[in-house]
């Protein structure tokens, strides 16, 4: 399999305590890789060490099989000059980096969806439009590979739609592989296609899309107006695997064929059904298991 970085025990240690230890990722070509965890988790720290912004205490990494760094990054906000454009931004990064071209410019202005912003300063944009500007910095220099750490954070919807269209054409048309963090697992859902879990420094675990449906399977969404009720109906039907500690909503992990059953059931026992459906379990199900706590950004 062709990996564009692979770690290997990738260790960051501050004083006594390890931010990332021992940390084995594999990014394949054209992947977007979700990086998943809590404030404080160590994803900032790996994508800091991965774009060459900190040292590693110890362990190793490799892009294309080369010991170097060779990605563009956008961690903590886009560094932007407010009183410039857009245009201006990108120029000063190409001087520095000997690309610089107005053609060269005008194609990552358009790559990000900032092509008609001429004459407008960079600090009037908005949130989206400054992260797609910070993309597209993260661009310069030709990047096989992009690190991203919260970019839609703080966005509002139409935001996060743009940048997530943005990231989606970097992938399909420039064949750029992704590395991003993000709190709106939701939102990574729609976009990732394999993705880590670091929790306390570690890494816990690595799946793709496909390996997360086959792993977690699916279940049964009940939603009525007496769940305590529910439960003890479908109880009696011999349904026992079924949780509860999801606020308005029984899941029940079998039974999937029955769900005919289950609804004529509850009716007839004098419980009104809301909604009963069958569901795959989500990314945030997944991440909760794997963690074993609650998810809290």
């Amino acid at each position: 399999m062709d990996y564009i970085l692979t770690t290997t025990n990738l260790t960051k240690t501050y004083g006594k305590k390890d931010a990332a230890k021992d940390i084995n990722i594999h990014v394949r070509e054209g992947d977007i890789y979700g990086l998943i965890g809590r404030n404080g988790a160590g994803k900032t720290t790996v994508m800091r060490m991965i774009s060459g912004l900190s040292m590693p205490t110890s362990g190793t990494y490799q892009m294309n099989g080369e010991n170097r760094f060779g990605v563009g990054v956008l961690i903590e906000g886009p560094g932007i000059y407010p009183n410039m454009s857009a245009a201006e931004n990108i120029r000063l990064k190409c001087i520095a980096m000997n690309c610089n071209s107005k053609a060269y410019i005008d194609e990552l202005l358009h790559i990000v969806g900032l092509e008609n912003t001429e004459n407008k300063h960079a600090g009037s944009f908005s949130l989206g439009m400054r992260q797609r500007l910070g993309i597209a910095l993260a661009l310069v220099g030709d990047p096989k590979m992009i690190v991203l750490d919260e970019p839609i954070n703080g966005l509002d919807p139409q935001g996060i739609a743009e940048v997530r269209q943005t990231l989606e054409r970097l992938r399909d048309e420039k064949g750029i592989t992704i590395m991003i963090s993000s709190h709106i697992l939701d939102e990574l859902g729609k976009l990732a296609n394999a993705y880590g879990i670091i929790h306390e420094g570690r890494l816990l675990d690595e799946f793709t899309t496909d390996e997360l449906a086959t792993r977690c399977g699916q279940y049964v969404t009940v939603k009525t107006g007496d769940n305590n009720r529910a439960e003890a109906v479908l109880r009696q039907l011999g349904l026992q695997n079924i949780q509860t500690d999801i606020p308005g909503e029984l899941h029940i992990h079998e039974g999937l064929e029955r769900t005919e059953e289950m609804t004529k059931a509850l009716v007839q026992n004098g419980v009104g059904v809301r909604e009963i459906f069958i569901r795959n379990t989500s990314l945030e199900d997944y991440y909760l298991s794997v963690t074993g706590g609650e998810h809290n950004g």
